[in-house]
């Protein structure tokens, strides 16, 4: 399902090692590795992070379009509770940086079975209600923020996205842990069946036993989880919450990582892999771009076709039209 993004991935990088000197050079520091290679991982880490809550919902057939707003309450929440801004609902009292990631997960959490409730138990459209929580979600954090960019400086939360283990950033190893338990969950436990299925033929899942009321709020309530852990990363990286811009746009990023990864949007089969290699492909088509000196309003239309050429070579009719063109020009 994802072999023609892997196979993009890879000519884009080799692109890049061929016209940018020093993009496959690693340098070790202080412990932690440097290098282009690494800034594309950690840099793609929020976006695969999305998509792997956003392959699960879209998978049963929806979609999510509130996961930036989700990131702007999570990361508002935990920058709320550490610097405990004048004018919000944080104000006064001590800091709290032991609670700011757990609440900031699980405001998360609560977002994304508010979608769930809205879709599976009065069964609004998805882009319906996930739109409302989009346009409502950053209403919320800028509430939270009093309208003000929260600032706050704290060693070990910022460690989250700043620190490194065996090499790596912590925000890589975040998205492989996301990735592992994932996988887990969906290809060793029934549930990855259950998704499928719901997305498939929801009313003949329904008639063997499936409950997909029960499928759709857990998947949305883990999208809600991957995003509010993504909104944490990026606060965290710049010791600041930005209600207005964090994890503007960023849904469309995660949708079109989802599906140059091969999973169908009209839902069943789906690959987590496939929609981080499609996060990956995003993030290296972007620093590919702007280290081209292209300029940035430009760089949305290049990523968008290369995104159109990547679905159409997934796409079986196509790919036996344009089989069939050229064999008949050779006969």
């Amino acid at each position: 399902m994802w072999t023609w993004a892997a196979a993009v991935l890879v000519a884009v990088l080799l692109f890049n090692a061929v016209s940018t000197p020093g993009f496959f050079v690693l340098t070790m520091r202080d412990g932690r590795i440097y290098g282009s290679l690494v800034d594309v991982l950690n840099r793609a880490a929020p976006v695969g992070l999305l998509s792997l809550g956003m392959t699960l919902v879209i998978a049963t057939g929806g979609v999510d379009l509130s996961v930036g707003a989700i990131m702007a309450i999570a990361g508002t929440v935990a920058a709320g509770l550490i610097a405990r801004p004048t004018g919000s609902p944080f104000q006064g009292g001590r800091p709290s940086p032991g609670l700011a990631v757990p609440l900031g997960l699980g405001s998360g959490v609560v977002a994304g079975l508010f979608n769930g409730v809205l879709i599976s138990v009065l069964e609004l459209q998805p882009i319906v209600a996930t739109l409302l929580l989009m346009v409502a979600g950053r209403g919320i954090a800028q509430l939270l923020a009093n309208g003000q960019i929260v600032t706050f400086s704290d060693v070990g939360f910022a460690g989250l996205a700043r620190n490194a283990f065996l090499g790596l950033p912590n925000p890589v190893w975040l998205m492989l842990a996301g990735l592992l338990v994932f996988g887990l969950l969906t290809r060793m436990t029934s549930v990855g069946l259950f998704v499928e299925a719901t997305g498939s033929n929801p009313i003949a899942s329904r008639y063997v036993g499936v409950n997909a009321r029960a499928v759709r709020l857990t998947v949305y309530a883990l999208s809600g989880l991957c995003a509010a852990l993504a909104g944490l990363i990026t606060t965290a990286d710049i010791q600041a919450a930005d209600a207005n811009n964090s994890g503007l746009y960023l849904e469309l990023d995660a949708i079109l990582a989802v599906s140059v990864g091969g999973t169908a949007l009209a839902g069943g089969r789906f690959s987590l892999v496939g929609s981080l290699i499609g996060a990956l492909l995003m993030q290296s088509m972007t620093t590919t771009i702007l280290t081209r000196g292209v300029a940035p309003e430009t760089t949305l239309v290049l990523k968008a076709a290369i995104v159109v050429g990547v679905c159409l070579l997934q796409a079986p009719s196509f790919r036996e039209a344009v089989a069939a063109r050229f064999g008949g020009l050779r006969t």
